[in-house]
């Protein structure tokens, strides 16, 4: 049975549109990243002024509390952020990018916890900002390996800062975070942002 002359121009549209639509979403997927650029941006406000409040502290537990309230408010900044940029690129929250970002990105940060509790409890409190940096550096680069290029980057620097850090003198240890969790969250977040799509 011969085709429909008619039919023939609409299923070579249709294959047309399945391929443009094919196309849009793999380049969509593979410009997306699961890093917050203004939520990064917003973490590094946030890092900034927890530098500058725990500089002023007079004892290691408030310094200690000031700067784990920052984080506590920074993971909820970058959660809010990811759901935002994820909506916003038609991706769902639980995409695969950032189940893989999460799931390379959270172990270093667990055993930046477990380690700091242990820091804490035996006395060598002067090794934790560089700990921090250090870990959180391995927890960028683990999370940043499914993502794009620069997030690697941003970890690399924080591992440098916070392999700096440990040997710097304690007096220094709120202008290295502040630098890392200030700073680099600042320019890293604004670069993700216009490159990146949010």
């Amino acid at each position: 049975m011969a085709p429909d002359p008619e039919e023939a121009p609409s299923l070579h549209a249709v294959a047309a549109d399945n391929l443009h639509y094919i196309r849009a979403t793999m380049e969509r997927a593979g410009s997306f990243t699961a890093v917050p650029g203004w939520g990064g941006v917003v973490m590094g406000l946030i890092g900034l002024s927890s530098a500058a409040i725990a500089w002023q502290q007079a004892e290691f537990r408030a310094w200690l509390i000031t700067w784990l309230a920052a984080a506590a408010i920074a993971v909820t900044a970058g959660t809010v952020a990811i759901a935002i940029k994820s909506r916003a690129a038609g991706i769902p929250f639980f995409s695969r990018p950032a189940r893989q970002f999460l799931l390379s990105f959270a172990p270093p940060l667990l055993a930046g916890a477990l380690l700091t509790q242990v820091l804490y409890a035996t006395g060598s409190v002067s090794a934790i900002p560089g700990m921090w940096l250090l870990l959180y550096g391995a927890a960028v680069i683990a999370g940043g390996a499914f993502s794009v290029r620069v997030v690697p980057l941003m970890g690399l620097l924080f591992i440098l800062l916070g392999a700096v850090a440990l040997f710097s003198p304690t007096e220094w240890k709120d202008f290295f975070l502040g630098a890392g969790f200030g700073i680099l969250h600042i320019v890293f977040g604004a670069v993700i942002a216009r490159r990146y799509g949010g």
